[in-house]
């Protein structure tokens, strides 16, 4: 009798538990899947996803990847800039990462000053989305990803 329990079966058991699909329906009715693997945040190969909202920004580019130097440090960080920023949540919520960080037009000051140096944080189980100031990220995170 084979009573084996090594990497492999714990590694699936692990993505079993947290795979999910959920159906959300868009404001025009329209529905659409959601795949996501919900890893607690210690257990998700990815902490954290770095984005500008816009590639050909160069500004936000600077900043997005300066944020990505200033985090992996610290914990495996993915900087994507690749197609809209909606897909790029989607392909992080696919392989489980929890937070996703957006550099944007306040983060520049554009929407006025009290939202300069702010990036958007988005959480990947509630896709609720918060303003942060950059310096605080870092201990924001470590605290909810160990």
């Amino acid at each position: 009798m084979d009573r084996s329990a090594g990497c492999d079966r714990t590694v699936l058991a692990l993505i079993c538990e947290a795979f999910d699909e959920e159906t959300l329906t868009d404001d025009k009715g329209r529905e659409d899947v959601r795949t996501v693997l919900r890893f607690k945040p210690a257990m998700a190969p990815v902490k954290v996803g770095v984005f500008p909202l816009l590639k050909k920004n160069g500004e936000q580019v600077r900043i997005a990847k300066e944020i990505q130097r200033k985090l992996q440090k610290w914990m495996t960080v993915f900087y994507d800039d690749s197609g809209a920023v909606g897909r790029r949540y989607r392909r992080q919520d696919e392989i489980g990462t929890p937070f996703c960080v957006t550099v944007d037009f306040e983060t520049l000051g554009e929407q006025g000053e009290e939202l300069k140096d702010t990036v958007t944080i988005r959480h990947r189980d509630s896709m609720e989305q918060e303003r942060m100031k950059i310096d605080a990220l870092l201990p924001w995170l470590l605290e909810r990803v160990r």
